[in-house]
């Protein structure tokens, strides 16, 4: 398992067992998106690897809105609504 899957599901309480739903949608999620970009190739900046820039999407989204600078701000503010939503259900 990559470490930033690791932080996303122990932030929020989730095994790998665990339906995850994705932060837009509600399908399965599939990925676990960075909202700012870890950056092509290289050695990416751990920092990146927090729970505040990690969000669960489906393929789909992640497609759609993942890396859209005009997405960033809405994923964002989704991400911050599953996480306090993830919080009050633990």
């Amino acid at each position: 398992m990559k470490p930033h899957v690791k932080i996303y599901l122990d932030s929020m309480g989730y095994d790998e067992s665990d339906f995850i739903p994705c932060e837009v949608c509600g399908l399965k999620a599939v990925d676990i998106h960075h909202i700012n970009a870890r950056g092509m190739g290289g050695n990416p900046s751990k920092d990146k690897d927090v729970i505040e820039n990690l969000q669960a999407l489906c393929r789909e989204c992640h497609t759609n809105y993942g890396d859209q600078r005009a997405y960033k701000q809405w994923l964002k503010d989704r991400h911050t609504l599953a996480m306090c939503t993830r919080a009050t259900r633990r």
